[in-house]
């Protein structure tokens, strides 16, 4: 399960694996939250220069992993939070002991949805709140994932396994739905690693949960097998999103589609409609 955390309003991407049951953090996103470096990269070479027992111990210390990037899933250095007090060791920086505090209550809130799932989806409303979203639009987002996890058990349990197998589907149903993939959706929006339904309108979120569940009703009815057949049904359900946003387009003249975002000011003056 992948993630984006918060620290002091800044992103850090993040992985939970369930095997070990901790989180593991974006190294360079770290580091570019403590340092504010514009190359973190970068400073992490130098880092590890200057420090010979890290560099030698970097094995250990971090793991690749999967995560969302604005060219798709591509492998990233990550750590636990056992790793990144080390790295935090060789970082001067005066928010070192805040970020500390702030991992030790990211593990402990993990723990706490592990016992009590509701908590997840109350952080989950909070943080959006905290960005400014509209409560209506909240609630219709919470609904969109909980549609989408459902699919994607669906898909699970007929045997799709790879993930560039969902990230087709799912394109399957956009392209469908929108005629357009995800990928072009974010350009249009100028949208980069952020998440494209975090900056769709309401009535984007509603015909993109309407692509879905109808991609999960006719699953659960006809049985898809594998990804060929998978990829059939999931046209089929974007299809019927789409005509009816296309019935939607010709009552009320207004397209659906939009190239709005919900990013602050200071990187574009588009804002979604509707959101106070």
């Amino acid at each position: 399960m992948s993630n984006i955390k918060l620290f002091q309003s800044k992103e850090i991407r993040s992985v939970w694996d369930e095997e070990s049951q901790q989180w593991y953090f974006v190294v360079t996103d770290v580091i570019q939250v403590l340092t504010d470096s514009l190359n973190p990269s970068d400073y992490l070479k130098k880092m590890r220069k200057r420090d010979e027992q890290l560099s030698q111990g970097w094995g250990q210390i971090v793991t690749p992993l999967l995560i969302d990037t604005k060219g798709g899933k591509q492998k990233l250095n990550c750590s636990n939070a056992k790793g990144l007090l080390r790295i935090i060791q060789s970082i001067p920086s005066p928010k070192a002991e805040p970020f500390k505090l702030w991992l030790a209550q990211v593990g402990a809130d993990r723990l706490d949805e592990i016992e009590n799932p509701e908590l997840a989806a109350q952080r989950t409303r909070e943080l959006y709140k905290l960005k400014g979203y509209s409560d209506d639009w909240i609630e219709k987002r919470m609904r969109s994932i909980a549609i989408r996890e459902e699919l994607t058990e669906e898909w699970k349990n007929r045997g799709i396994k790879e993930q560039k197998e969902y990230s087709i589907l799912t394109a399957e149903i956009s392209k469908a739905t929108f005629g357009l993939t995800p990928s072009d959706y974010k350009k249009l929006k100028k949208l980069k690693r952020e998440n494209l339904r975090d900056h769709m309108t309401d009535l984007e979120l509603i015909f993109s949960m309407l692509g879905e569940a109808s991609t999960t009703a006719i699953v659960k009815t006809r049985n898809p097998k594998g990804f060929v057949e998978n990829q059939v049904v999931a046209i089929q359900g974007g299809k019927i999103a789409g005509d009816a946003r296309k019935a939607l387009e010709l009552k009320t003249g207004e397209k659906v589609i939009t190239s709005n975002n919900y990013l602050p000011e200071s990187k574009t003056a588009k804002k979604i409609k509707g959101k106070s």
